[in-house]
């Protein structure tokens, strides 16, 4: 109804001004501004017909829906994506130049992984919650960042920030080799491979065994999350789980990277960040691979053909893709998960959604934007600061803690 108010008004306040300027002819002294007027209201039409939209919110539970819609209101109202950057690639591109990036004291912890590596963590203790005085029961968020990110990534920081606001304490888990630290064993990270973050989820639960503990992944970090999730079932310490960008199926992920203008604004960047965290630790992984042939991939497949696929063990790349990609796990997933996507998103093409898969899952919500890009979601005419993820992920983890008894029957 508001939509159609809007249009409703925009049409008849452009028609009562061509009327009035008319007079004035093709070459009068107004028709510069009446071309600026009309090219406006055409282009607010259109934004408010095709760009503003709904989110779809697919759940394979009432109850699950039911909780969503009375305590996670953002999922079911207009999402407005900044009016002049509402494409999938130009969010993907701006969003960690024009968001800021609040300032963020963390700890730092080092733990050892059973074949003698060691996994870097960034904590947020805030101990200035007033809400949870008590560290043993304040809850606590761990937050994996995506393929070539530490804690240090904007979103990560508006996500603590987020988290900071409710009281919550949050963990960044690093993936080995990324955040600065030495790699003590031949290995680095996979979106398939769970040992590292079961490692770290027991960690902090043995740490705060009596604090509400949710996870959220990013991109990656997503998926591996949803890796882990589809493995363990409800055998986990974590009370639910927010997913954002994700990519669902990696055949098709690695298919739309490489068509040839999103190869060379993504697929090429994030191939380059790879080979140089494998040149930084050359010295320990020089032994398994052939390093001269790994600097020469051009694509992330060239990549994990050379190195992913080798260092755990897969006879072929193919091999590794089916493994890794979520879609193939998700009727596992035994907590609640809301995971967030944006149908124009080149990372997550939208017909790899498992939208009939989720339909089947009482514990998965897929909520599904028609813009946003990957890791994107910039709304307000200036997004420097909160983004329609951000709130998707504020309302959700409040959600779950004050109210996770709605659900926790599913």
């Amino acid at each position: 109804p508001q939509r159609r108010m809007n249009l409703q008004v925009l049409t008849r306040e452009l028609s009562l001004f061509l009327e009035s300027r008319v007079r004035v002819g093709l070459f009068g002294s107004g028709v510069g501004f009446t071309l600026v007027l009309c090219f406006g209201a055409t282009y607010a039409c259109y934004y408010l017909s095709s760009i503003a939209k709904k989110p779809q919110l697919v759940t394979g539970s009432k109850t699950f829906c039911h909780f969503l819609q009375g305590h996670c209101p953002v999922v079911t109202e207009t999402y407005y994506p900044t009016v002049w950057c509402w494409e999938g690639r130009v969010q993907t591109l701006l969003r960690p130049f024009i968001t800021s990036w609040p300032p963020m004291q963390y700890r730092n912890d080092l733990i050892k992984t059973a074949d003698g590596g060691q996994i870097s963590l960034d904590w947020f203790d805030n101990h200035d919650s007033i809400r949870y005085p008590d560290a043993n029961t304040r809850p606590t968020i761990l937050l994996l960042p995506g393929l070539t990110g530490t804690s240090k990534e904007s979103y990560i920081l508006h996500i603590i920030q987020q988290s900071e606001t409710l009281g919550y304490r949050c963990v960044v888990f690093n993936n080995r080799g990324v955040a600065g630290e030495n790699l003590l064993t031949p290995r680095t990270y996979c979106a398939a491979n769970t040992e590292d973050l079961e490692a770290v989820i027991h960690h902090i639960h043995n740490m705060f065994s009596s604090a509400p503990f949710m996870a959220a992944g990013v991109s990656m970090g997503g998926m591996l999350l949803l890796n882990y999730l589809g493995k363990t079932g409800r055998e986990t310490p974590l009370m639910a789980a927010a997913i954002f960008s994700a990519g669902w199926n990696v055949f098709e992920s690695a298919d739309s990277l490489e068509k040839p203008l999103n190869w060379l604004l993504f697929n090429y960047y994030l191939t380059t960040c790879l080979k140089a965290s494998i040149s930084r630790h050359r010295q320990m992984l020089d032994k398994l691979f052939d390093i001269d042939l790994v600097m020469k991939a051009k694509t992330i497949r060239e990549f994990d053909k050379q190195v992913t696929s080798v260092m755990f063990g897969y006879p072929t790349i193919d091999d590794y893709y089916a493994d890794a990609s979520p879609c193939r796990k998700l009727k596992s997933v035994g907590i609640p998960v809301l995971c967030l996507n944006s149908m124009d998103d080149i990372f997550s093409p939208r017909h790899a959604i498992p939208v009939e898969a989720a339909q089947k899952n009482p514990n998965v919500a897929l909520v599904l934007t028609t813009c946003g890009g990957h890791i994107g979601f910039l709304e307000g005419m200036w997004p420097r600061k909160c983004t329609y993820m951000d709130r998707v992920f504020k309302q959700f983890v409040q959600a779950v803690v004050e109210h996770g008894s709605d659900i926790s029957n599913m």
